[in-house]
């Protein structure tokens, strides 16, 4: 079985700074795209940021220039740094990965449970 756990989120002010990490465990052969979404109250679920098994990233053009997505292959985790953080970035922030589990078998999606982040002074 494949688990994504995400940890990092909590209560910051605003212009303050957090790091979410997802770390993906299991049965895994490889794992292709990563990518964050978050989820406000009321709002659908929505891309933050996504990041390629060769690094290429692309940004929403909500948080472009304030947060970073990175991701370490050898420990199979993803992370999120994220900048300047406004109330607007408050959500339910979830990951997800495109993970073969074995060699020529297909690619699935997974993702984690969430973490929350609330940005409030």
């Amino acid at each position: 079985q494949v688990q994504l756990v995400e940890s990092g989120g909590g209560l910051v002010q605003p212009g303050g700074s957090l790091r979410l990490s997802c770390a993906a465990s299991g049965s895994i052969f490889s794992i292709y795209t990563m990518a964050w979404y978050r989820q406000a109250p009321g709002k659908q679920r929505e891309l933050v940021a996504r990041i390629g098994s060769g690094g290429d990233t692309n940004y929403d053009s909500s948080v472009k220039g304030r947060f970073t997505i990175s991701r370490d292959n050898a420990k199979n985790t993803v992370y999120l740094q994220m900048n300047s953080l406004i109330p607007e970035d408050t959500a339910v922030y979830y990951c997800n990965a495109n993970i073969r589990k074995v060699s020529n078998q297909p690619v699935y999606l997974y993702w984690g449970q969430g973490t929350q982040v609330t940005v409030s002074s």
